[in-house]
């Protein structure tokens, strides 16, 4: 299937530099169209581990103040995530997760997210954390 980048609405949070990948419809070049390609290649996902989530009462939407670290090379960075439908605070610590570690920060309720912490919706459009399987060195790149 072909795919095309398409701008990504996510509320508030980085829907102005989000793009994301969708099925293409019409007037899609081949699959190795090399813009996008780069496009994707542009941005950096990474594996990292939550050190610390704590309530963020200040967001509009309840949200999680996470600490995620992402090893030696990016070391350890913050994001507010709207997670709190599938997960407490307390279960979220120790688990990995992949985040976009190079979108630039974005102020949220006074709060400096960092990195945009990835998933998906559920059938009732709440979040739920996008993760590998199995247990990977923190920082890997997504590719």
């Amino acid at each position: 299937m072909l795919y095309q980048l398409s701008y990504l609405g996510i509320g508030d949070r980085l829907g102005f530099a989000a793009q994301a990948f969708s099925p293409c419809r019409s007037n899609c070049g081949s699959v190795n169209d090399i813009n996008t390609l780069d496009a994707f290649a542009a941005v950096d996902i990474r594996t990292g581990t939550i050190l610390a989530a704590e309530p963020f009462p200040q967001a509009r939407k309840p949200a999680y103040k996470l600490t995620v670290d992402f090893g030696s090379e990016i070391g350890r960075k913050r994001s507010s995530a709207q997670i709190t439908v599938h997960y407490t605070a307390k279960e979220l610590i120790g688990k990995q997760v992949l985040a976009v570690v190079n979108f630039p920060p974005r102020n949220i309720a006074g709060f400096s997210s960092e990195v945009l912490v990835l998933g998906v919706p559920d059938a009732h459009g709440d979040v739920v954390l996008v993760r590998p399987d199995e247990r990977v060195a923190e920082g890997a790149r997504l590719y």
